[in-house]
């Protein structure tokens, strides 16, 4: 299942520690379990690009507040 477009970050990581939940308690079946597997690692790729993006976003900002103060 891919991520929605308009998903926040916390809403994936929602959905990413119920799919770990459900994979420590045995909870799926092999049919299962692969596709929530490769829906993990698509949430898993939607969060980190979040994350990067953030972290860019936080550099330019201290960056350009850097500059002001110079």
């Amino acid at each position: 299942m891919p991520t929605k477009k308009k998903e926040t970050y916390a809403e994936a990581m929602a959905r990413l520690e119920k799919i770990v939940a459900q994979i420590d308690g045995n909870e799926l079946d092999i049919d299962q379990l692969a596709d929530k597997i490769k829906e993990a690692n698509e949430l898993i790729a939607f969060c980190t690009a979040k994350l990067t993006k953030a972290e860019a976003e936080v550099e330019k900002l201290l960056a350009k507040d850097a500059e002001t103060k110079e």
